[in-house]
């Protein structure tokens, strides 16, 4: 019997047909259905990581007329990731009302058209992003830090202030952050770009142990670099006041800039390391606590051993942390998303 993937010319078909699968296309197949079937809509992501995130986000927009099957992109034998490969639909024209992109805002959202790609993300309805730099910061979002901490360490006491730290982390970046955003804004990224930014407000090697003392040289070096940038770009601080103002009306305050920074620093080079710190105050805490309890050596190592099998990996647990469900940025996007998609419910927009 011939096989499908036998026949050279069948598989170069069917390559040709996804390429072209488009929200036309996805719609069509839709109306094959009874009209008891609820409708299908596409969401295609950047990455793996992405599709955890965003079936959290758009699973409050399914009921008994839609569901949302969210998957990555992908052009010929090719499986492509990135927001680019998700953006080639919204180029193809191939998005709409069955088939929808969710990236990453970077700073496509706070340059608000000053670029291509800005004017590319917020320019078309069904191209939805996370408001937030990028999901990692929204897996980062401080109050829940401390969810993180007892999932992964089954150990519910309050060892660290993540709320407090972080706080003070975005007022500390929070003057340079505006200056990178006007850098962008204005066109002289070249001066001082997202690397030069980030450079600057490297911690180092962080830990629960000296999370207040970094902050501290933080502060001096941030200081440092907000006068050099005054010096070289002097008459320009209405400019930065004008912006500072519109940045708020975006969500972003002296209180929360670490949500907007780059994703893969934030979690990588501050939460993570951090975490792990607090996570391994705990798990020591509770070690300890087990062998004072115990009653002889048989008991405490059976103890050991069943508390150590239920200790969770960190990076996996935040990875699908969904504390990100009540931040203000969470509501930015169920806000954008629901004035689009309860829009297309409306009588004579059905399938």
């Amino acid at each position: 019997m011939l096989r499908l993937l036998d026949c050279p010319s069948i598989c170069k078909d069917m390559k040709r047909l996804n390429q072209n699968i488009t929200s036309r296309y996805v719609e069509a197949a839709n109306r094959l259905n009874s009209r008891q079937s609820r409708r299908r809509i596409v969401a295609y992501v950047e990455s793996y990581d992405d599709v955890f995130f965003w079936r959290a986000v758009l699973s409050r927009f399914e009921d008994s007329t839609r569901y949302f099957e969210v998957m990555l992109p992908s052009r010929s034998d090719r499986l492509e990731r990135g927001k680019k490969a998700a953006l080639m639909r919204l180029l193809d024209g191939s998005v709409g009302q069955d088939m929808i992109a969710c990236v990453d805002a970077d700073y496509d959202y706070l340059l608000q058209g000053a670029s291509p790609s800005s004017r590319a993300v917020l320019s078309n309805r069904y191209v939805f992003h996370t408001f937030a730099y990028a999901i990692e910061n929204m897996q980062c979002y401080a109050p829940s830090l401390h969810g993180v901490c007892v999932a992964v360490t089954l150990n519910d006491r309050l060892a660290f202030d993540f709320v407090g730290f972080f706080t003070s982390y975005s007022q500390i970046i929070y003057p340079l952050f505006v200056w990178n955003i006007w850098h962008y804004r204005t066109g002289h990224y070249g001066g001082f770009s997202i690397t030069d930014f980030l450079g600057v407000i490297e911690l180092g090697k962080l830990s629960a142990q000296n999370a207040w003392q970094l902050l501290q040289r933080l502060q001096t070096k941030v200081e440092r670099m907000v006068n050099s940038l005054r010096r070289r770009h002097p008459g320009v601080e209405a400019q930065l006041v004008a912006l500072r103002s519109e940045l708020a009306t975006l969500g972003v305050s002296p209180d929360n800039t670490y949500m907007y920074v780059q994703g893969h620093h934030l979690f990588n080079n501050v939460v993570v390391p951090l975490v792990k710190s607090v996570c391994a105050r705990l798990v020591r805490e509770r070690e300890n606590e087990i062998s004072r309890q115990s009653v002889h050596a048989t008991q405490c190592r059976n103890e050991l051993s069943c508390y150590t099998s239920s200790v969770t990996d960190i990076e996996a647990t935040m990875k699908k942390n969904v504390g990100f469900l009540a931040s203000p940025q969470y509501g930015q996007i169920v806000d954008c998303m629901a004035a689009v998609l309860n829009t297309d419910k409306k009588p004579g927009n059905e399938v």
